[in-house]
């Protein structure tokens, strides 16, 4: 697979199971709705930029 800007787009094989107040849920997939993105990209961003900032080196 490869997108428009020729960066290859990895292959998501794996979920990640979250338990949160359905409050909270909903709120933040409205805000991502609201500003043209989803959750689950949003929480794959916040994912690579905490390993990224918590590698070791």
């Amino acid at each position: 697979m490869s997108k428009k800007d020729g960066k290859k787009v990895a292959k998501k094989d794996s979920q990640l199971v979250l338990r949160l107040d359905k409050s909270e849920r909903d709120a933040f997939v409205e805000r991502c709705k609201a500003l043209d993105t989803s959750a689950a990209r949003e929480i794959r961003g916040f994912i690579r930029v905490f390993l990224k900032d918590h590698a070791e080196d």
